[in-house]
């Protein structure tokens, strides 16, 4: 792993943005790039937003929310999984309960 970083280009809505990223984190942050550039681009297509700018701060609000949906239900998940964990222990306790009888 190396912290040696360099320029690299991505671009958003036809604009060249040159950035500085550590070597080993180049291909995520072209992912990036490209899921910003696509929400960009449709809320562009779209027409109901004008200027870079605004169709900027949509996208964020948009990936923002995403990204809080996702870790809100990964945060579900784990209590369901620790909820039927629980279940199955209680299921357990009473089998073992029951045959030490």
């Amino acid at each position: 792993m190396t912290d040696k970083s360099s320029i690299t280009s991505v671009y958003i809505l036809d604009k060249e943005y040159r950035v500085a990223c550590p070597e080993d984190d180049q291909d995520a942050l072209h992912i990036a790039a490209r899921y910003l550039n696509s929400k960009m681009q449709e809320i562009r297509t779209s027409g109901k937003v004008v200027g870079v700018e605004r169709i900027a701060v949509m996208a964020a609000l948009n990936i923002s929310y995403e990204l809080l949906q996702s870790k809100y239900q990964t945060e579900n998940e784990k209590l369901d999984t620790h909820e039927h964990i629980n279940q199955l222990l209680g299921k357990l306790d009473k089998a073992l309960a029951s045959e030490g009888q």
